[in-house]
């Protein structure tokens, strides 16, 4: 949630940012401030009447002891006149209250400068790509998607490349039928190896964590309408998110929602940080794509795997932090010798709630595609605002601390990418890097 304080000193650069984002603001922007005027005013008004009041009182105890009782009981009705118009104020002021922050919620993050201009996809920024040991980064420049053309992959396929949905049918190691009579269509069941490449590459990616400094937790996957709210995915997304009605709990859509929750409403150390998290879960979302080659398989599901990192950082030192995130996924996709590019996303393409996102998408060779598996983003202030999550600063004053995350990694199009990518005609041959997680060189 953005700061009332920022909107109300620099309203015409908050409308100009939230623009970046094709976000028309100035008309929610205009009615904030006019309530923001509003409860102030009222403010104002019920801090005169209380501090009437509290006069008042001292008088009646004065008067009552100098024997004035009639003087006394004239000043106590006018003091209980005053109580009710302060009740009747303070009625206003949490009107005013409710109204301002029902307006502030549908308010974006601000896009960092960084971010660039676009409506959408077509117009993210390709700032670094990586195949077959060839890379491509420029600090100064980055490349529109229509200028950028994949190098010839480093590795070869047989003529008759499967994609992953041909591939696991011939290898039985997922299957969507099952699923979709147990469940439905979404919700695949993982057989065999197929199930043990799904533990092999969480624990993976886990103690990869854990070897980054980052803490392993182990969150509910049942979050209240507070979490929700507090990183953003309600009121925004609650169309997306499974929800337990009975109990008013959601399913969650990330690890992200229940790891940063864990410092809902709490002040932490300046010292603390950063504070670095990962976790292991299922991930649910309800939203569905049409039938095609892009949601196909493994490509779109309802319920999926994912190893989530988090991290809690001190404002002045958070791009940095992005950086490194950005800099470790990167070399997660480079230990599985997947070719991967990295996007840096344009203001219509970029989630309600960050300032800055970066994408990460690996190539299906068989598909002829890429896939996108995870994304790291600055969420700067915004998150910690809607918390209340901040630290004491060295003047002594609280201010907000800046909350990151990013996918590290989802599961399903990186077994998609390694399925198609290392397909032989003796089998699927497993990365190096994770051979003693799944106790297995080759799928056949």
């Amino acid at each position: 949630m953005l700061q009332i304080s920022v909107i109300r000193e620099k309203k015409d650069w908050v409308i100009e940012r939230l623009a970046v984002k094709n976000f028309a603001a100035k008309d929610i922007v205009e009615k904030v401030l006019e309530l923001d005027e509003s409860r102030r005013k009222a403010q104002n008004e019920l801090d005169t009447l209380l501090s009437q009041s509290n006069t008042m009182s001292k008088q009646i105890g004065d008067l009552m002891k100098s024997g004035k009782k009639a003087e006394a009981e004239d000043l106590r009705n006018k003091s209980t006149a005053l109580k009710e118009s302060a009740k009747g104020l303070n009625e206003q002021l949490s009107a005013f209250e409710k109204e301002l922050n029902d307006q502030l919620v549908k308010l974006p993050n601000l896009p960092s400068t960084k971010v660039p201009k676009g409506k959408g996809a077509d117009n993210n920024e390709v700032v670094y790509w990586e195949v077959g040991g060839r890379k491509m980064e420029d600090g100064s420049k980055s490349f529109a998607l229509s200028d950028f053309q994949l190098p010839a992959p480093d590795f070869q396929l047989p003529s008759n490349a499967k994609p992953h949905w041909d591939l696991i049918v011939q290898y039985d190691i997922i299957d969507f039928e099952l699923g979709n009579k147990i469940t439905g269509a979404g919700f695949p069941v993982y057989k065999g190896k197929g199930a043990r490449l799904q533990r092999a590459l969480i624990n993976y990616f886990l103690d990869k964590a854990a070897a980054a400094g980052y803490r392993e937790m182990q969150p509910p996957i049942l979050v209240n309408e507070d979490s929700g709210f507090g990183t953003g995915q309600l009121p925004d997304k609650e169309g997306q998110m499974y929800h337990a009605t009975a109990d008013n709990y959601y399913l969650i859509p990330t690890a992200e929602v229940p790891l940063t929750n864990i410092f809902r409403d709490v002040i932490v150390k300046a010292d603390e940080m950063p504070i670095k998290m990962c976790a292991y879960t299922p991930c649910f979302r309800r939203e569905a794509g049409a039938w095609g080659k892009d949601v196909r398989g493994l490509n779109r599901l309802h319920q999926f795997d994912k190893v989530e990192i988090v991290q809690v950082q001190h404002p002045d030192k958070s791009y940095d932090t992005l950086e490194e995130m950005r800099e470790y996924v990167a070399s997660l996709l480079r230990s599985l010798n997947l070719p991967f590019r990295i996007l840096r996303l344009c203001g219509g393409d970029m989630s309600f709630t960050s300032a800055l996102t970066y994408d990460f998408e690996v190539y299906s060779a068989a598909q002829q595609r890429w896939l996108e598996v995870s994304s790291v983003s600055n969420f700067e202030a915004f998150q910690a605002n809607r918390m209340k999550l901040r630290f004491k600063g060295t003047d002594g004053k609280t201010q907000p601390a800046h909350t990151l995350n990013g996918s590290a990694l989802a599961l399903p199009r990186i077994v998609a990418a390694l399925l198609e990518n290392n397909q032989t005609e003796k089998g699927v041959i497993m990365p190096d890097s994770i051979r003693a997680y799944t106790g297995f060189d080759v799928i056949n």
